[in-house]
């Protein structure tokens, strides 16, 4: 992780200010505010270049660096960012006296790149604008409206861009003028030569290694290193009042302006903790959106700010430095790009498999035993583990469906209790019935128990047989509480003052039957409070029994889950296991490999040891007999030597 590096660039004031109007001062890297509106503000910053500074100077300590990791497969980007008229295409361009930082950039990388003695290298170029939010290709006419595509591949890219194969910076910088020749430029009253569109010159440099050394080491050899080197010139920010753009020229302001906020914003959700770090937003524009990868991605990123010294642009210069506080926060994870061949993979396996074997001669098999039989212990235990959990549960369910079944059998009880007790009150209601009561007193005492009379359950000891005289009369009704004969005052009242002969009117009794015990046959009662206490206790038990239930059913639940993450243990462990029974499998064919190759070692060792003892045994006998026909020959050259040979003569 590395910080975005940041420099200032002041550029020289305008001829008719004096150099001690101006409200910032610079010591070293440090960038101070003399006037109004916020007195002694200070930033600091990697490099502060004044006016006299070259762009040789800037690009020497800020862009040569990165130009040499580009060259070693890291990716770079290095963009001007100011208000209009502070000199960043001057920056970046330069001029044919003082070379700004895009043809230095390109000679160093050709003059690198013929220095480089173990790589060759495949260099391309592309030069492309973003005007009004619309990507037009520099090098081709016609190709506008280009389209941002993204892939595992090539990541971030604009389809249907034109890409130039070259080799030698002389070709690049003809390719620039071509582009420059088809930029977008404007005249404002801030500057007669307004970029009015964001330009990226793109290097792509792929390069390979040459050779393999001798020794063999091939952990390089045949990865192709892929970089990509953006030379970005932005637009300035404008204000209406001060550049004049109308018609036109404000609709191009008005894009540039927005693409700017957009890359505002980018800094500042990068700049931003971790933690409080939102949503990046560099879709909402095509700059910023080709620029995701150098800002906060892999690559190596180099800004510089151009800003005026003259007071009236105070509020633009301290808007830039600003920009450029929160830049210098962000920090970018740069990788060498590598892509490897098939021949490259097919190498490092090798080497791999080597190391294996290595491994494997040593103690490192040891150890890869333990590791395994660890597994297989950890594994058994959590299997017996399962397997208790398994058995807890089981134990849990049945003794959960007893105490289910004990509180049907509980509620059964409370329901047969319900019905005999409703039974009971009934039976007293009857006799109370037929000892001479009324209906009213028997609804009274008991209101609920005979509304709605359940005609198929109830027996025919609950009905009670009215006499032919409880009949309705066709006369007024009578009061409860009336005698045999009615009196001449309450005949007036119940005839509303019409006279009648009294002693004609005679009232019928109502003749009242009383029931006998063959008609009602009732269990004995039981006593009703005694009753309630016991259906009191039956319901506490029965809601205790419950709350058991519950807690019973949570317990199992959390059983089955931890019965659960057992399980998911058991599948990595053996998953792991499978692994390293693999590796294992892997590693004692290879085993067994060396072990046979070891045998036929031993075995030809063990051939030639006997035939040299053969050949020994041979020379042995073989000296034994030279030796022994040695001493005869001498014996019998001295036999020979003292016998005296006469030699016969011849005559003719």
């Amino acid at each position: 992780m590395e910080n975005i590096s940041v420099a200032i660039r002041f550029r020289p004031p305008i001829p008719s200010s004096s150099s001690s109007d101006l409200p910032w001062t610079v010591d070293s890297n440090r960038i101070t505010l003399l006037a109004f509106p916020v007195p002694n503000l200070s930033f600091t910053f990697d490099h502060v270049f004044d006016r006299t500074s070259t762009n040789a100077t800037i690009y020497g300590l800020l862009v040569r660096s990165l130009i040499r990791s580009a060259l070693d497969g890291f990716n770079g980007t290095a963009f001007a960012y100011g208000q209009t008229s502070s000199g960043k295409t001057f920056t970046m361009y330069g001029s044919e006296d003082d070379p700004g930082i895009v043809p230095l950039a390109v000679q160093d990388v050709f003059r690198t790149a013929r220095m480089s003695a173990d790589r060759e290298f495949l260099i391309r170029v592309s030069y492309m604008e973003i005007y009004n939010e619309e990507i037009n290709d520099l090098l081709t006419l016609g190709s506008q409206k280009l389209p941002i595509h993204e892939s595992l591949e090539r990541g971030v890219f604009v389809a249907g861009l034109r890409e130039e194969i070259v080799s030698s910076a002389e070709q690049v910088l003809e390719l620039l003028k071509l582009g420059e020749a088809n930029r977008h430029f404007g005249e404002t009253n801030m500057n007669a030569r307004s970029s009015r569109s964001h330009t990226i010159f793109r290097m792509v440099i792929e390069s390979s290694a040459k050779d393999v050394n001798s020794f063999g080491d091939v952990t390089s050899a045949d990865a192709i290193r892929v970089s990509v080197l953006n030379l970005v010139d932005l637009a300035g920010s404008e204000r209406i009042a001060k550049t004049g753009a109308g018609g036109v020229r404000l609709k191009e302001g008005k894009y540039i302006n927005k693409s700017l906020m957009v890359l505002g914003n980018v800094i500042n959700k990068l700049s931003d903790n971790g933690k409080q770090r939102g949503h990046i937003p560099y879709r909402d524009s095509k700059l910023t959106r080709i620029l995701q990868p150098a800002l906060g991605g892999n690559a190596k990123t180099s800004i510089i700010c151009t800003v005026a010294p003259e007071e009236v642009h105070i509020e633009e210069t301290r808007g830039t430095l600003h920009f450029a506080s929160r830049a210098k926060r962000v920090t970018n994870c740069a990788q060498i790009n590598e892509v490897l061949t098939d021949a490259a993979l097919l190498k490092r396996q090798k080497l791999e498999i080597e190391e294996l074997r290595r491994k494997l001669q040593g103690s490192h098999s040891g150890v890869l035993e333990q590791v395994v039989l660890k597994q297989r212990n950890d594994m058994h235990k959590s299997e017996l583990e399962r397997e208790r959990l398994i058995v807890e549960l089981e134990e849990e369910r049945k003794a959960r469906e007893s105490l289910a079944h004990c509180i049907r059998e509980q509620q059964k009880r409370i329901d047969d209790l319900t019905i005999r007790t409703t039974s009971d009150h009934a039976a007293r209601s009857i006799q109370k019935l037929g000892a001479g009561g009324t209906y009213d007193e028997v609804n009274m005492l008991h209101p609920d128990e005979f509304r709605t009379p359940d005609l198929k359950q109830m027996s025919n000891v609950f009905v009670a047989r009215r006499s032919n005289c409880s009949k309705d009369l066709d006369s007024s009704p009578i009061p409860e509480n009336f005698a045999n004969i009615a009196d001449e005052d309450l005949w007036m009242r119940l005839n509303k003052g019409c006279t009648t002969d009294l002693d004609m009117l005679q009232t019928p009794r109502i003749k009242r039957r009383s029931f006998s015990s063959r008609e009602i046959s009732l269990d004995q009662p039981f006593q009703e409070e005694a009753i309630d206490r016991k259906c009191e206790r039956l319901e506490i038990q029965c809601s205790l029994e419950r709350q058991q239930l519950e807690t019973s059913e949570e317990q199992r639940m959390i059983l089955e889950c931890e019965c659960n993450q057992l399980r998911e243990e058991k599948a990595s462990l053996l998953q792991t296991l499978s692994i390293s029974k693999q590796d294992i499998d892997i590693l004692r064919a290879e085993k067994e490999e060396l072990v046979k190759e070891l045998n036929l070692e031993k075995q030809m060792m063990k051939g030639l040891k006997e035939e040299i003892q053969l050949f020994s045994l041979a020379f042995s006998q073989r000296e034994g007999l030279l030796t022994s026909l040695y001493t005869k020959s001498k014996a019998i050259v001295e036999n020979l030597k003292s016998f005296q040979v006469t030699t016969p003569e011849l005559y003719d």
